[in-house]
């Protein structure tokens, strides 16, 4: 481990003053042409069947027709580095080309200059960890065309403040937002199915969530950790809420658990200590997972239940807890 640190800190070194130079060059450049509207370029190159391209002014393109390679997580790419690796801290914009139809896995992960990303209607699907911790992101558009977002796509954005998930997308990986604790509000469109383990874990600054009415699945932990959440909707669709996909969900102060319902995750709502209501529309009580409402006051919270499912909540294990439980007004 202290080997690795060493040479990790040694490549940061180099690749520090290699932007330096890059710099350098780009404002001598700029003095000696008068800086003209059209910028120059200072790296290109080939990447698979595609082709790339880094101004002066920070702005990386990719062109041609096609998908983008994916890379590893480690630096060890699955079929070539990246090639732009050495200008990360320089990239302040990239433009994904009409043409282009995926988003390579890993392809711009700590790009920690990055403010502004330019995604075409040709791109279908962003890959794992496309855009993993770019800090300085202030926002995102999804367009229509992206049927997925991959794993850990968008993880520690942590200046992520907007989000606009395009109609089209159907599944949101796991991990995909986690981290982004800028992030105020989302809007989960009514194309996806399915949100996937930790897709929002730790976004700290949520407010609300509007989520689809398509969802089926909320993951496990899919908003554990979003201490800021003061709503969120539920709808008729969802047949799951994961073990403890709202842990530590403390703002909370209400929710509706629609009647489709049928399944309440380990630790679902653990520490949800600011819930004062919780509606249940299940004629039947949910069979829920141990530890459900750990660090609710359940004898301030109120449990509303269907008029004539008062009794059966009250000899439900788990549900029986809650001191009030009345009918639904």
């Amino acid at each position: 481990m202290q080997i690795y640190a060493t040479m990790k800190r040694k490549t940061e070194n180099i690749n520090s003053m290699k932007r330096l130079f890059i710099f350098l060059f780009c404002g001598l450049l700029c003095v000696t042409t008068g800086c003209k509207k059209k910028s120059s370029v200072v790296a290109d190159g080939v990447a698979g069947n595609l082709k790339w391209s880094l101004n002066e002014n920070g702005t990386l393109t990719i062109s041609g027709t096609g998908a983008m390679l994916d890379y590893s997580f480690w630096g060890v790419s699955l079929r070539s580095t990246v090639p732009w690796n050495e200008y990360q801290g320089y990239i302040t914009d990239v433009v994904i080309g009409d043409g282009v139809n995926k988003i390579g896995s890993c392809a711009f992960m700590n790009c920690d200059s990055l403010t502004s990303v330019t995604i075409s209607n040709s791109v279908t699907s962003i890959g794992d960890r496309a855009f993993y911790e770019c800090v300085s992101l202030p926002s995102i558009v999804i367009p229509n065309s992206v049927t997925a977002i991959g794993n850990s796509a968008f993880s520690g954005c942590s200046g992520l403040t907007s989000v606009a998930i395009g109609n089209s997308v159907t599944v949101i990986g796991e991990g995909a937002f986690s981290g982004c604790s800028g992030l105020k509000s989302v809007a989960i469109p009514n194309s996806v199915t399915s949100i996937g383990n930790y897709a929002f874990f730790g976004c700290s600054g949520l407010t609300s969530v509007a989520i689809g009415n398509s969802v089926t699945v909320i993951g496990e932990g899919a908003f554990s950790g979003c201490s800021g959440l003061k709503s969120v909707t539920i709808p008729n669709s969802v047949t799951s809420i994961g073990n403890q996909a709202f842990q530590n969900c403390t703002g909370l102060t209400s929710i509706t658990i629609p009647n489709s319902v049928t399944v309440v995750g380990y630790g679902a709502f653990t520490w949800c200590s600011g819930l004062t209501e919780i509606i249940n529309e299940s004629v039947i009580p949910q069979e829920v997972q141990e530890s459900v409402f750990v660090g609710i006051n359940v004898s301030a919270c109120t449990l509303r239940v269907p008029t004539a499912s008062v009794a059966a909540y009250r000899a439900a294990t788990g549900w029986k807890d809650f001191v009030n439980i009345f009918a639904i007004q």
